[in-house]
């Protein structure tokens, strides 16, 4: 028995050498960095059980949690989608870019400023929003245009100085206009609402005009049953572990994906945040959901009527997408029960619908044609590319300075 464990766990230890070797070549690991330390405890789970193999029980129980480990960390990772989370730890680690919210469950990290596993310089602001402090003396002659949106406000596509926010700074500068972009990945216009009602003035200012690029995260809860009327069953406390703001559990990875598994599940029974529904467990859906539509347009009305009353003007912006990439029976994993292929119409409904509500409202609609972009404007299914980015904030540049002046 001994002569048979130490031959496994040494035939283990070149099995790991040797998938070590070859993420590396691949660049899927660096020399330091999470995935790194999950190959020395894969390591030294291996050494330990050669060591002990005088013991068979104790080393034959470090061998199976060796093989375990092993298995579950690079099979989750191989079956996984391309940029997908699996349970093996990513290559490098990034400082935590959002905190945990009792009324918008994730807000970005103050004062944060790194560069990012792919790249990109990320900073927030001071106050919390994506981008530098505005220069003092700029902001104190000027006003402040208010950008709200999810992911595609926030620009993840983009790094410090190319986020079409960022672009559209620089096309009003010369207006004494200020852009502040309160974005967020993944927030519908529950969360914007919110920001809108409590939290518009950043930096001792309140908004001169505030601009909305929203519709495409408030279809994630398309054809959700008995949808909640603040989207508070399910897409609320996803943001907790989308965003990464729950302490154990949810979406965190530790260097053991066993004990990541069992840290999951302890959260999902005893934490004060957990899920009322789960639609990634519901078949695909297709067509327009009344429900889901509903609730966006009051959003939008409720909005609309906190901005009127405090003389804010509105300029609302349908979000494009990248048709190219959305084309198939799939899922790509952001909206649990709408396929590839229908996202782009369900997004021209949902626009064309904003459009009615805004010009019904009196407040500024910016029509932007699907056709205005192209697959190199786009990263991803709808994140802009740098080229992206400033072909949108040159489309937005007029509108904003006509409507916030």
């Amino acid at each position: 028995m001994s002569k048979f464990l130490r031959f496994i766990s040494l035939l283990g230890i070149l099995a790991v050498a040797g998938t070590a070797t070859w993420l590396f070549r691949i660049d899927e690991l660096k020399p330091a960095g999470p995935r790194a330390d999950y190959f020395l405890y894969l390591a030294a789970l291996l050494a330990v059980a050669v060591l002990t193999v005088r013991w068979p029980r104790f080393s034959g129980t470090l061998l199976v949690l060796a093989c375990v480990e092993f298995a579950w960390g690079l099979g989750s990772w191989a079956l996984a989608p391309p940029g997908s989370p699996s349970l093996l730890p990513p290559v490098v680690a990034e400082p935590a870019r959002f905190l945990w919210h009792p009324l918008l469950q994730a807000v970005p990290v103050p004062g944060l400023a790194f560069t990012s596993a792919t790249g990109l310089a990320i900073r927030h602001s001071s106050e919390g929003t994506r981008g530098r402090d505005p220069d003092p003396a700029r902001l104190a002659d000027s006003g402040v245009v208010a950008t709200f949106g999810g992911s595609a406000a926030y620009d993840i596509g983009n790094g410090e100085g190319d986020t079409w926010p960022d672009r559209l700074d620089e096309a009003l500068r010369e207006d004494r206009l200020v852009v502040v972009n309160h974005g967020v990945p993944g927030y519908t216009t529950a969360e914007h609402l919110l920001q809108t009602a409590f939290y518009p003035e950043k930096f001792g200012k309140a908004p001169r005009c505030a601009v909305y690029f929203v519709g495409w995260n408030d279809l994630r809860n398309a054809h959700i049953p008995n949808l909640d009327a603040g989207y508070a069953d399910f897409h609320m406390p996803s943001q907790v572990d989308s965003l990464k703001v729950r302490r154990i559990g949810g979406s965190n990875v530790t260097i053991s994906p066993l004990l990541t598994v069992l840290a999951r599940l302890v959260a999902a029974e005893v934490d004060t945040v957990r899920y009322g529904k789960d639609p990634y467990a519901l078949p695909p859906a297709s067509g327009s959901d009344p429900a889901q539509s509903a609730i966006f347009e009051r959003n939008v009305r409720t909005i609309s009527a906190i901005n009127r009353l405090r003389g804010t003007p509105t300029i609302w912006v349908g979000q494009v997408v990248n048709r190219d990439r959305l084309k198939g029976e799939g899922l790509y994993g952001w909206l649990p029960r709408v396929r590839d292929r229908d996202l782009p119409q369900l997004l021209q409904q949902s626009n064309a619908a904003l459009e009615r509500t805004a010009r019904a409202l009196g407040d500024t609609y910016v029509a932007l044609s699907p056709e205005a972009f192209g697959p190199a404007d786009f990263v991803d299914e709808g994140h802009f590319s740098a080229a992206g980015a400033r072909r949108f904030a040159a489309l937005l540049a007029p509108v904003v300075r006509e409507t916030c002046r």
